[in-house]
């Protein structure tokens, strides 16, 4: 639920085509997109261009997240009725936070009337500004300027308050801070309409994996800490974390393979996201139909898109899981555009071996 297709725009990372190959190849038959294109998808023109490209490409379900703001600048609300009506299905600013509490108020109001959902990158730039890793131990032995589970926490903090006094739905993308973990409980626990999601990479690497300054491990949010990261795991465990996203995010190599400082942030996650999710299930963390619930059902419930279930009359939208099926991590093989992964090498147990969207096979390993 949380994809970054780069088209238009930025085709030479990944293209509508490539990214849905790569879905299919990850076991998805639906995906939503980002809005950080460019031009940014503010527009019904954005929203019907990717909605062709899709349809043209054939293969996965692609829904458009459209922008909260025009331009993602955090300035003026976009025109979410326009965008609502060419096929958005929810707003963004994907990772540019709404660093205006009006206009984020506003948002919430305007989407709600609209029956969509907010989903908001909690990060006040104040207090991440310069960062690039996790602030702690390990910052401060390598001499990098960290990022404080703050700049996340304060944010989701305002968000929640802000989603509690408005009544509108509000989701909490890719959650990585132990703090952000109980305020959404606790929010939860009080009737607010907050869902919120993370990622492979925030349940399975830690800051320890940034000592050799490998641009690979370098996201946003960054990787926490080994506490951190236990709590994302009882968050999945108790429900307080709704979804599994892949927060898919290719870049060619030429992005990534600079020094720690100029490498951007992000993780080509969407052919690996189920294999390193299945890890759950091995360790007993989650059943296998709890873990179909966070990478299916909710996701679709929380986009209110018909999907994710094989209900009479359902799309027959269906993937084979081969639970034991052993395989080695190598990206210059994947569907992806995008190489840039940490998990390289890798050996994973399970895997999607067939893809169906409507009935058509759109990935066989076979």
């Amino acid at each position: 639920m949380h994809t970054h297709l780069r088209e238009p725009g930025y085709e030479y990372k990944e293209t509508i085509r490539s990214g849905s190959q790569a879905a299919a190849a990850g076991g998805f038959s639906s995906i939503a997109c980002m809005p950080n294109t460019d031009p940014v998808n503010d527009s019904r023109t954005v929203t019907e261009y990717i909605l062709k490209r899709a349809q043209e490409c054939n293969l996965v379900h692609v829904y458009p997240i459209a922008a909260i703001s025009r331009k993602s600048e955090g300035k003026i609300l976009a025109e979410f009725g326009d965008l609502k009506e060419a096929g958005a299905v929810a707003f963004s600013d994907d990772g540019k936070p709404i660093m205006n509490s009006g206009l984020m108020r506003r948002a919430l109001e305007y989407a709600s009337s609209l029956d969509r959902v907010i989903i908001s990158h909690c990060e006040d730039l104040h207090l991440s500004a310069g960062g690039l890793m996790n602030e702690g131990r390990i910052s401060t032995e390598l001499g990098l300027p960290g990022i404080p589970t703050l700049a996340e926490e304060a944010m989701v903090a305002r968000d929640l308050l802000l989603a509690e006094f408005t009544g509108a739905a509000l989701h909490i993308a890719h959650v990585s801070a132990a703090g952000a973990v109980r305020m959404i409980r606790d929010a939860k626990a009080r009737g607010v309409r907050v869902t919120a999601e993370t990622t492979p990479h925030y349940f399975t690497l830690t800051d320890e994996a940034l000592r050799d300054f490998d641009p690979s491990f370098k996201v946003n949010p960054p990787l926490r800490s080994r506490e951190d990261l236990e709590a994302i795991l009882e968050g999945l465990r108790d429900g307080t974390i709704d979804a599994i996203a892949t927060d898919h995010a290719p870049h060619a190599l030429t992005d990534k393979e600079v020094e720690f400082e100029y490498a951007a942030s992000g993780i080509s996650g969407i052919e690996t996201a189920l294999a390193l999710s299945l890890r759950l299930v091995e360790n007993g963390l989650l059943s296998l139909p709890e873990l179909i619930r966070k990478m299916s059902t909710n996701p679709a419930k929380i986009l209110n898109i018909p999907k994710g279930t094989l209900l009479p009359g359902a799309d027959a939208d269906i993937t084979v899981l081969d639970p034991d099926r052993p395989w080695v991590a190598d990206p210059l093989s994947w569907e992806s555009q995008g190489k840039n992964s940490p998990f390289f090498g890798w050996t994973f147990k399970g895997k999607a071996v067939l893809t169906l969207v409507e009935g058509r096979v759109v990935y066989s390993e076979d």
